[in-house]
C-alpha cells in the first residue's frame, strides 16, 4: 500500500529542498543532493551510541566477470541496490520499509554524502544491510582522465575505510550503467576484483509516481535480477511496500548482492 499523504507530502518537501549534485546513474537528468548540514539525527530515538558493526570486504567470485549485470537466474533472489545520496531522512524511511518487508538491501554510498551524513554509515550496515563505493562527488567517470578516475574511486573508499573499516563490498560508477575497460582496470588497482551494474532500472529519479516505479521493477526483474534504485525520492519510499509484496508472491527474495552471488 502507498504512504499516506501527510508522510508522502513530508518527503516530498525534504526531497524538493534538497539542491541537483549530479545526473543519476545512466542518465541526464538531475539527481537529489543531501543537504548541506550534517547533523542529523542518531538512527533510533532514545538509543545509545554503538560502535558500528563492521562492514564486509569486497570479494571475488570465481566464473564472474569483472562488471556483474545479475546473478544465477536459477535460484529465487534479487538484489536491490541503491544509490547512496539524498535526504537522510527518505534513506532512513527506505531503510524501514526494506526491514519491515524482511528484506537486506545494497547501498552504494557517494563520498560526499558519507562526508555529510556520516552516521548513515552506520544506519545501514546495523539494519543488515551491505556498504559499497559509488564514487566520490557523482561525476561522469567513464569521461574522466585515469587519474582523477582513480581518486573518485579511491576518495570514496577511503571515506568508507575511515567509517567502517572496509572499503565496502561493491563498486558500482557514477552517470553510467557500464564502466568502461579503463574504469574497470582502476576499480581492480583500488581493490573491487568486481564493479556492479544491474539489469532492472526502476527510473525512480525521474519521480514517475510509485505505480510507476512498481511497474518499472516487476515489468522485468527475474530470479538473479539486480535492480538499480536510489535513496532521496519519495516515490521510492512509496514503492518499497507494494514492490516487496510483489516479490514475495513471485516467492522472489530480496538480499544483498553478496548474498545473492555466494552459493
Amino acid at each position: 500500500m502507498l504512504s499516506p499523504p501527510g508522510r508522502r507530502a513530508a518527503l516530498r518537501a525534504g526531497a524538493a529542498a534538497a539542491v541537483g549534485l549530479a545526473t543519476a546513474c545512466g542518465s541526464g537528468r538531475p539527481a537529489t543532493a543531501p543537504p548541506t548540514s550534517s547533523s542529523a539525527p542518531p538512527p533510533g530515538p532514545g538509543k545509545p551510541s554503538a560502535p558500528a558493526r563492521p562492514a564486509a570486504v569486497p570479494r571475488r567470485f570465481a566464473g564472474q566477470p569483472v562488471e556483474i549485470g545479475h546473478g544465477p537466474r536459477d535460484r529465487p533472489r534479487v538484489a536491490l541496490t541503491f544509490h547512496g545520496n539524498g535526504d537522510p531522512a527518505i534513506a532512513r524511511s527506505v531503510l524501514a520499509e526494506a526491514e519491515r518487508g524482511g528484506a537486506r538491501i545494497t547501498v552504494l554510498a557517494i563520498g560526499t554524502w558519507l562526508d555529510d551524513h556520516p552516521d548513515m554509515a552506520r544506519r545501514v550496515l546495523d539494519g543488515g544491510h551491505e556498504l559499497g563505493n559509488h564514487t566520490q562527488r557523482h561525476l561522469a567517470i567513464n569521461d574522466m582522465p585515469q587519474d582523477e578516475a582513480y581518486a573518485e574511486i579511491t576518495g570514496c573508499a577511503q571515506r568508507l575505510k575511515r567509517l567502517t573499516g572496509s572499503i565496502g563490498t561493491w563498486f558500482r560508477p557514477s552517470q553510467t550503467q557500464n564502466a568502461s575497460p579503463l574504469v574497470q582496470k582502476l576499480a581492480q588497482r583500488a581493490g573491487y576484483p568486481h564493479v556492479l551494474s544491474y539489469d532492472v532500472d526502476s527510473l525512480d529519479f525521474t519521480s514517475p509516481g510509485a505505480a510507476a516505479v512498481l511497474r518499472n521493477v516487476t515489468g522485468t526483474i527475474h530470479g538473479g535480477s539486480v535492480v538499480s534504485l536510489h535513496f532521496g525520492y519519495a516515490d521510492t519510499v512509496d514503492a518499497m511496500p507494494p514492490l516487496l509484496e510483489e516479490l514475495a508472491r513471485r516467492k522472489l527474495r530480496a538480499v544483498t548482492t553478496t548474498e545473492l552471488l555466494t552459493p
